[in-house]
């Protein structure tokens, strides 16, 4: 599994960027990934999430993940933040 992840905005706008390839972590942190992926039921997320009113100075996350074979993209706004997917987005920020 492979996730490309960039978060965007906020107060600076500074861009963060990181690929995280479960062939290239630790073996519990390879494992525990696959986990986060699914309980966020990643694959059927559609490809935009927002919020219903603009907020300046959010967050903009992107994530495109690969997996055997198969290939998905999001984008959402940090308000807008299913809660399914904040768990996978907090641990790709601390790595």
């Amino acid at each position: 599994m492979r996730i490309s992840f960039e978060r965007t905005g906020g107060f600076a706008g500074i861009s963060r960027k990181k690929t995280v390839d479960t062939a290239n972590i630790a073996a519990n942190e390879a494992d525990q990934l696959p986990r986060l992926v699914e309980a966020a039921d990643f694959f059927n997320l559609p490809e935009k999430i927002t919020a219903s009113a603009t907020q300046p100075d959010r967050f903009q996350y992107k994530l495109t993940i690969e997996e055997e074979g198969r290939e998905h993209t999001v984008t959402v706004s940090e308000a807008a933040l299913p809660g399914t997917l904040r768990p996978l987005i907090e641990w790709l920020q601390q790595k």
